[in-house]
């Protein structure tokens, strides 16, 4: 196809080569065991410690365990296709990459500014829930901030003397994002051993409330297991499992994100398989038993809050396993905001090293080996949003732009299983093209979940993208100008 059009392909060599250009001095740090626990880390967080809840208590309730399977199958087929993908083209860039080498540049620009959203906003998101955890442990320490710093800019708020008040800005979980986007620039060895570090912590506090909590299950509380419909869509009944399935999806989007460890892998071609499908296996299976527990202890119309499990834990009656979930909470929701902020800025890094953004958002620390200025100009930008916005309609924007993403990411697998039949594949997913279909199938499935005002906001995202490639990227693609 004509390189000069919008629906030019970048060949899977050239792809391949760019291994050994600009991002060359990308330091290979990373080994299975890393990459697992980015993935857990990515993971587990807001969808054990704050989405729980929220869809038990809206959605499901306790039939949540079987949103969480369709979730988590629907991650399944899709993970599979990652892997083959990341061992296949073990470049920067993860789905943008991909849909670069097989439906082409406009494409892979849509699906680039779609992940630019789908991380940015899921950063947010889980800010502001780091923000609700940090202040309950320094409200046990008699220091709780004013709640003038615990909302977005402008949000009607009750002060500490109990009159009304707006707030200033929500000033921890921009303070997060910072911290952690210096770290993040500092060096990939130092914030994967930190992860490694933190996932560990957050695997033995949602163990300890899972093996504590099961001898203090009243199965009464499942009963009905699946509560009747109001007569709403999504609002219970099998509509409402579908509904939870969608809400939860959020938990998952941090797979994705281990896709990106691939030029930074000691051998991607083994590393990234295991990272990416252990990480979602390990992830499936708390998740499941979290819920079942969860929802044992607690009557699930009690679970609509901030902090559902220690609210499980406050059932038990033992403080001490209170404390420890939110000492947890804090730590799981921190491997989150970090496993997505690099992820992010090597998409960011990547596309630019297309010429479709400025090419000084490819620019790799010349002695911390990071791609700093892409790291920097999207951590300073997360906190803004975190910080002044209010996420709660975006929140759903994340779960939308995943699955649009993971859609493209099997529809690549069966075109590249066509258009580059000889080109080694150290991973080859089972049964394409029809487990690829299933994953397509699934995905649509989960978005039919999701309300009609999502996607309204979605696609003025995407007409603000679409301005941005024939305004700037499309005169300065570097597969047209070359």
């Amino acid at each position: 196809m004509d390189r000069h059009s919008v629906f030019a392909r970048k060949p899977v060599a050239d792809i391949i080569a760019t291994e050994g250009g600009a991002f060359k001095s990308l330091s290979k740090v990373l080994g299975p065991f890393s990459i697992t626990a980015m993935g857990v880390g990515a993971i587990i967080g807001a969808g054990i410690f704050v989405l729980t809840g929220t869809a038990a208590a809206l959605y499901a309730g306790p039939a949540l365990t079987i949103s969480f399977v369709l979730a988590a199958i629907a991650c399944g087929l899709v993970g599979l296709c990652y892997a083959e993908l990341s061992t296949l083209l073990p470049v920067q860039g993860s789905t943008y990459t991909y849909t670069y080498a097989t439906l082409g540049e406009l494409a892979a620009w849509m699906i680039g500014w779609d992940l630019i959203l789908e991380y940015s906003m899921g950063v947010a998101v889980v800010a502001c829930g780091w923000s609700a955890y940090f202040n309950s442990l320094l409200v046990q320490m008699g220091i709780g901030l004013p709640p003038e710093l615990l909302s977005a800019t402008g949000d009607a708020i009750v002060k500490a003397d109990g009159t009304p008040g707006t707030a200033i800005a929500h000033v921890p979980a921009a303070v997060i994002v910072l911290v952690l986007t210096g770290l993040l620039i500092a060096g990939t060895r130092e914030s994967v051993k930190l992860n490694n570090v933190m996932v560990v912590v957050k695997l033995v506090v949602v163990l300890a409330f899972v093996l504590v909590g099961a001898a203090y299950v009243n199965t009464a509380n499942w009963q009905p297991y699946i509560p009747p419909n109001t007569g709403e869509f999504g609002h219970f009944g099998m509509s409402g499992i579908l509904r939870g399935a969608s809400i939860v999806f959020f938990a998952y989007i941090g797979f994705d994100a281990v896709s990106n460890c691939a030029q930074e892998a000691r051998q991607p071609q083994r590393d990234m398989p295991i990272g990416i499908l252990g990480s979602l296996a390990i992830s499936t299976v708390l998740y499941i038993a979290v819920a079942s527990v969860l929802t044992g202890l607690v009557p699930y119309p009690k679970l609509n809050v901030a902090d559902p499990v220690v609210e499980g834990a406050s059932a038990i009656g033992m403080p001490w396993l209170s404390l420890l979930i939110e000492v947890g909470a804090l730590v799981g929701l921190t491997t989150v905001i970090l496993v997505l902020l690099y992820g992010q800025s090597r998409i960011f890094a990547t596309i630019a090293s297309d010429g479709l953004l400025p090419p000084v958002f490819a620019r790799i620390h010349p002695r911390l080996g990071t791609p700093w200025i892409s790291q920097l100009v999207i951590g300073v930008g997360v906190a803004i949003v975190a910080a002044m916005t209010p996420i709660d309609a975006l929140s759903r924007l994340v779960g939308a732009g995943t699955l649009f993403a993971f859609v493209l990411v099997c529809i690549a697998v069966i075109y590249l299983r066509r258009a580059e039949p000889h080109v080694p594949r150290p991973f080859r997913t089972p049964y394409v093209p029809w487990l690829p279909l299933a994953g397509i199938l699934a995905c649509l499935g989960l978005l039919a979940g999701l309300g009609l005002y999502t996607w309204i906001r979605l696609g003025i995202w995407i007409a603000i993208g679409l301005v941005i490639y024939f305004v700037y990227g499309r005169f300065q693609s570097r597969l047209r100008t070359r």
